[in-house]
């Protein structure tokens, strides 16, 4: 007979039940959630053929400060967790489908005297969170695969003769857990005696102080003594690169950074050596860590054994001031943590998001935060007649700006917008050169000429964390594991857990998971395209295929025809119908999705004129070759990079992390960076300094805070101002406007990425960026 906790557990999953059709896309394995209409969180614990399995969570494990807590919550919704209500309200359920446990696969367990239901397959430690117990643990990590060899979370059960690891013990139906008995203290005791044993004292030099579980987890279970007097053994350090730290002494061998460099990074080059007294981790024979993820094993560390580099002994946890904030390194828009002390960036972590980046990041986005300091641009500059730039006002400054702008007739002027511009700036830019009658408008890495039509036609429409449950992938121009780490991280899930076929066509590049390389360039496309190629009876097997095109292919020869052919293979291969979405842009910059949704494209009036007058916003990828010898460049921007050399008037602008900016990611999604530290020198926001210039240049903008500016945006694209809130699409229709040409250029796709650790004025201004290309580049081909 079900007891009134199980019936409530039961009504519980049929409210969030009636959530499931509306909501989108499928969350992870161990992903929680809030339920606005029960006031209860939810968690995914089984995806399966037919769905997913939801059940309520009210014990759930958050992490702060880089420490894995538990916390049980109540029946409201917490501020402070999942990035606040903004993120919490936003977390999605399947598009695809989800379940509930039916009766009869639940069974009735009983935690410290409370009876709860739970589905068939639970872990003993997943039914002690679901009633809000707090199990201790080292090794057990949500989102790897089971180790069970820290023994940190030892429970008694019932007719058990010895306590058991519940990570690792299933839930069986009846089974009585108590989990905090005299016997279950003291087995937690002895396991963290012996964990302690070899581990030094050096909690106050370690960079893990104030935030490790190990320490957290003494104070509260270990005893105020130890038994062992032997000399406690060292380990050489080994050396896995610029960015992570070893002291392997510290190590307490949960191989959590074993299992995160296999089954989420794909780099086997972690391993466990020797055995008993001798076991320790290394990477079998000196090597570096070669993974653009390789900063998350500081993450999933529970001890000082692994930490950052570049933060070693510069900073303690409680010194620095927290801001949430997005990362605009790439195009995928990863939640980060800005940690600052004063005016100085002093570290970046990942924040939690499971539609986006659950929780990692990529190394550029970890570790380049020392160039946000390196060449800034400080205060307003002139180029004098001999050549030299000389500080001015700001009044000067923008006058001259103004002046130049009048010299020159509106077809001969125009504007280039950088890869991190925010679209407050973008569509102050577009404004201010609209009025002073310019249609010549653009925005890097998407060329003269970038179609804008159709929002489908630009976005990753699948969805970032719904690439998992593609069961093929065609990768077209694009090295995915350099253009979007996390996307490829997804890519390599659905690999691993369905078996999901991926094939290439581009530079060869490895993808960190099996997959077929087709070929280089247009001639392998076009026999797909004609289906003349043994890969096209894939698609005919497939129940949820996708194409996913490298924005690389913009500067190919032939775009017209390349996309012609991919438009071809969507419309014959079934990828896109009523309830699948499989075609997808995979975008390169921060600016890319906004500038497109604001219209920033050559109007028809544009014309081919040489350009006389040239407005530069944070655009550093243009050559001495590309801008004319007699064109007035004016260069808005942050730091003194490859533009500003060639620039008539410079006007400093603020990063990322410094102001308040909206971005839209490559699948669509808006989000805002938050100001984490103070302006440097005499910088100003780069939409103000566009405002302040149109009134000098007699073009005033209707708009003077960034409420009006927001306003403006609302009316040009609504969905800029709906944050973290997931557009979908428009529908993706097939009218093959590039008609397929009987001779396309047969040539193979570019890089798009050169260097991934270099890619912006940013990391290019990083000490330790360049650190990561002198010791990984030469390998990483």
């Amino acid at each position: 007979m079900a007891t009134a906790s199980g019936r409530r557990s039961a009504k519980l999953l049929q409210r969030i039940a009636t959530l499931t059709p509306r909501l989108k896309p499928r969350p992870a394995v161990g992903a929680c959630g809030w339920n606005p209409k029960s006031l209860q969180f939810w968690r995914c614990l089984h995806h399966g053929g037919d769905g997913v399995l939801l059940v309520p969570d009210v014990g759930r494990e958050r992490k702060t400060s880089g420490s894995r807590q538990l916390a049980s919550e109540g029946g409201r919704l917490p501020s402070s967790v999942l990035g606040g209500l903004r993120y919490a309200t936003s977390a999605a359920l399947p598009a695809v489908g989800a379940k509930v446990a039916k009766a009869e696969e639940m069974i009735e367990v009983s935690v410290d005297g409370q009876s709860v239901q739970i589905p068939k397959g639970m872990t003993v430690l997943q039914a002690c969170e679901l009633v809000g117990v707090s199990i201790p643990r080292f090794c057990y990590h949500s989102r790897l695969s089971i180790a069970g060899n820290c023994r940190m979370c030892l429970v008694e059960v019932e007719k058990t003769p010895k306590p058991v690891a519940s990570c690792a013990m299933p839930a069986l139906p009846g089974m009585k857990i108590k989990t905090d008995t005299p016997l279950c203290k003291k087995a937690r005791e002895g396991v963290m005696e012996f964990l302690l044993l070899n581990h030094p004292l050096d909690c106050p030099i370690c960079d893990q102080g104030g935030e490790c579980d190990l320490q957290d987890q003494s104070m509260v279970f270990g005893s105020d003594r130890g038994r062992f007097t032997e000399t406690k053994r060292t380990v050489l350090d080994k050396n896995l690169g610029p960015l992570v730290k070893t002291i392997m002494t510290r190590c307490i061998q949960c191989t959590r950074c074993v299992r995160f460099a296999k089954e989420i990074a794909g780099v086997e080059d972690l391993g466990v050596l020797g055995r008993g007294g001798s076991e320790e981790i290394g990477t079998y024979v000196e090597n570096l860590m070669t993974s653009e993820l390789s900063g998350n094993v500081i993450d999933v560390c529970p001890v000082g054994a692994l930490t950052s580099k570049p933060y070693a002994f510069t900073a303690r946890s409680w010194e620095l001031k927290s801001t949430e904030s997005i990362d605009v390194t790439d195009a995928v828009g990863s939640n980060i943590r800005v940690d600052s002390r004063g005016p100085e960036v002093m570290r970046i972590l990942p924040r939690l998001h499971e539609e986006v980046n659950e929780e990692w990041i990529s190394d550029k986005a970890r570790f380049s935060y020392d160039g946000l300091k390196r060449q800034r641009l400080s205060e307003p500059m002139i180029r004098r007649p001999d050549g030299r730039l000389e500080a001015v006002s700001w009044h000067d400054a923008l006058e001259a700006v103004a002046e130049a702008a009048h010299r020159v007739k509106p077809e001969e002027m125009a504007g280039i917008a950088g890869k991190l511009s925010d679209a407050e700036s973008l569509m102050a830019l577009k404004d201010f050169l609209n009025k002073m009658g310019c249609e010549r408008i653009w925005s890097e890495g998407d060329g003269k000429s970038a179609n804008v039509d159709m929002r489908s036609s630009f976005l990753l429409n699948t969805g970032i964390a719904s690439l998992e449950y593609a069961d093929l992938c065609l990768l077209v121009g694009t090295q995915l594991r350099w253009e979007a780490p996390l996307v490829n991280a997804r890519l390599r899930k659905a690999v691993r857990s369905s078996r999901a076929k991926v094939a290439s066509i581009g530079p060869p590049t490895d993808l960190n998971y099996p997959h077929q390389h087709l070929g280089t360039g247009s001639e392998t496309l076009i026999r797909i395209a004609e289906g003349r190629h043994p890969f096209c009876a894939e698609f005919g097997r497939a129940e949820r295929p996708a194409v996913i095109v490298g924005s690389g292919l913009l500067e190919h020869s032939d775009k017209s025809a390349v996309m012609a052919a991919v438009e071809m293979i969507v419309k014959h291969g079934n990828v896109v119908r009523d309830d699948w979405n499989g075609f997808n842009t995979i975008l390169l910059n921060a600016a890319q999705a906004g500038a497109r949704d604001l219209g920033l494209v050559q109007g028809a009036r544009a014309g081919n004129k040489e350009i006389k007058f040239l407005y530069l916003l944070g655009a550093d990828e243009l050559t001495p070759a590309d801008i004319p010898a007699d064109s007035f460049v004016v260069y808005q921007g942050h730091h003194g990079d490859r533009s500003a050399y060639r620039a008539d008037v410079i006007l400093p602008g603020t990063v990322y992390t410094e102001k308040e900016g909206t971005y839209e990611n490559t699948e669509g999604r808006t989000q805002q960076t938050s100001p984490a530290v103070p302006t440097v020198g005499d910088s100003r926001d780069d939409w103000k300094i566009i405002r302040a210039l149109s009134e000098i240049a007699g073009v005033r903008l209707p708009y003077d805070t960034a409420n009006g500016l927001r306003t403006r945006m609302l009316a040009v694209s609504p969905n800029l101002l709906r944050i973290d809130d997931l557009e979908p699409p428009s529908d993706f229709s097939f009218t093959l406007k590039n008609q397929f040409p009987s001779t396309v250029a047969l040539s193979s796709f570019p890089k798009a990425v050169e260097n991934f650790y270099m890619t912006d004025s940013i990391t290019r201004a990083s000490r330790t960026m360049a650190q990561c290309t002198a010791a990984f580049f030469g390998k990483r081909e």
